[in-house]
């Protein structure tokens, strides 16, 4: 028999290395798809999945927001840090097609025009949209009206190049301002009126419009949408939501203003709400707790949120607080849950419970729109 020296075994397992790493690229080169399509130098798009938009890369990283993280650090509710930019996006759809248009995040208001934007007017700050402080504290004091805003863009494809074919601007507004007479003191809250709200927003909608129009690589006739978001008191268990809309087809015109009936509401309902919107959700939630309840007593309360598009219900969030202990008792209160609530919450729309104790997340159960059952993530 022959025999193979020592370098020999290191030609032959080399080799072998070789053919199997060749192998598993070509495998993986014609099962992967890309994730991604070059249409410029340094500037990628991702694949389209159906019902979303495809976004912006930019050397090989997601191109982030130019004003980026000014939304999470002002709104004051953090379920309106979530529901002003999601909303937002959801309503651009309806403007700008997924299948027509590119979405980018926002890269032409700077986080230092935004800020100036939303501080006061003042002498030193002639672009504030805020009002000049009165100087008053006792409960007659200019309000903060404008929170924040953000701004989405929407691309089409020029050649190999991505051109700004629209914009979105979504301006959140306070229901409620909030101040301090003195530093680090008690906060104090000042209401402010629908009338009032929807007066002066619409009264600074075109300086938003024109600061926009101001920045490089915006040209005075692209289509600018603007949405108009209230924002809910800081203490609110249910996210606010977009009342009104209007657009710019060149320089700083709005058309007329269109209402949009966004609400969000807490279930159970107080006895204080006489509205009709969400009555039968609000039956069939207070069956559902009553009926977790009798089941197993160690439940320290449980609420719900449900969100309306016109008048009709579109999703529900719940939230069960327990007191249980045990891996056991948990797992034989999630599986009562599920069925619970195939059988009281709606299901026509999509639902989501998390169960929890005071300081820990234990299970999240989901079902989307007509499912049959609910997918359950226990959490140790």
């Amino acid at each position: 028999m022959r025999r193979i020296s020592f370098r020999g075994y290191m030609v032959i397992v080399i080799a072998i290395l070789i053919l199997a790493i060749g192998g598993l690229y070509f495998f993986n080169a014609n099962r992967i798809a890309p994730t991604t399509k070059k249409t410029s130098s340094g500037v990628q798009i991702t694949q389209r999945a159906p019902g979303q938009y495809q976004t912006v890369i930019k050397d090989g990283r997601y191109l982030v927001s130019a004003a980026r993280g000014i939304t999470a650090t002002s709104e004051p509710n953090s379920l309106d840090v979530k529901n002003f930019e999601s909303s937002l996006l959801d309503l651009a759809k309806t403007q700008f097609k997924t299948n027509q248009y590119i979405f980018q995040e926002g890269q032409y208001l700077s986080a230092d025009t935004v800020n100036n934007l939303l501080a006061r007017k003042s002498n030193s700050n002639a672009d504030g949209i805020n009002p000049e402080d009165n100087g008053k504290t006792d409960g007659s004091r200019n309000p903060i009206y404008v929170q924040t805003l953000t701004e989405q863009d929407f691309m089409s494809k020029d050649g190999k190049n991505l051109k700004l074919a629209g914009m979105v601007i979504g301006v959140a507004m306070n229901t409620q301002d909030e101040y301090q007479k003195e530093d680090f003191g008690p906060t104090y809250k000042q209401n402010i009126s629908d009338s009032d709200r929807i007066a002066y927003g619409r009264k600074i909608a075109p300086q938003i419009i024109q600061k926009v129009r101001q920045q490089t690589g915006v040209s005075q006739d692209v289509p600018i949408v603007i949405a108009m978001y209230a924002n809910s008191p800081s203490d609110s268990l249910a996210p606010g939501g977009f009342y009104s809309e209007s657009t710019s087809d060149k320089g700083t015109d709005l058309k007329a203003w269109t209402d949009i009936n966004d609400k969000s509401i807490v279930l159970p309902k107080e006895a204080t709400d006489t509205s009709k919107l969400g009555n039968d959700e609000n039956n069939g939630f207070a069956n559902f707790k009553n009926d977790v309840a009798n089941f197993f007593p160690n439940i320290a309360g449980a609420t719900a949120v449900a969100n309306f598009k016109s008048g009709a219900l579109t999703g529900m969030n719940v939230t069960v607080t327990t007191q249980f202990y045990s891996q056991t008792e948990i797992d034989s209160f999630t599986t009562y849950v599920s069925q619970s609530a195939l059988k009281f919450l709606p299901s026509n729309v999509p639902v989501r419970i998390i169960v929890k104790t005071a300081n820990e997340l234990q299970a999240i159960l989901t079902r989307n729109t007509n499912d049959k059952t609910f997918t359950i993530t226990l959490l140790d």
